[in-house]
């Protein structure tokens, strides 16, 4: 499913129109964005958490090379689902 599969789905749903449920959409995802940038949890009950994480810095290696390279430490967004997600999906 895509972003406007998504949106036609939701807008059928709650019987809003399409644009309204894109801005719904669009905002929500906005402000889970700028929330985890912030260093904020977002707790979904029921879906998962979203969070800011630390990956640590470590060697690779270039594939095409094979000199080692210094990899930095860095931020990423991470997705912990919930009790109730996994099991649907099981």
């Amino acid at each position: 499913m895509n972003k406007a599969e998504l949106i036609e789905k939701v807008a059928a749903e709650t019987g809003l129109t399409k644009t309204q449920s894109e801005k719904i959409l669009d905002c929500t995802i906005d402000n889970i964005r700028k929330a985890v940038k912030k260093g904020d949890e977002v707790k979904l009950v029921g879906f998962g958490t979203f969070i800011k994480a630390k990956r640590k810095a470590r060697t690779g290696r270039n594939p095409q090379t094979g000199k080692e390279i210094k990899i930095p430490a860095t931020w990423y967004p991470k997705f912990r689902p919930g009790a109730e997600f996994k099991n649907m999906v099981r």
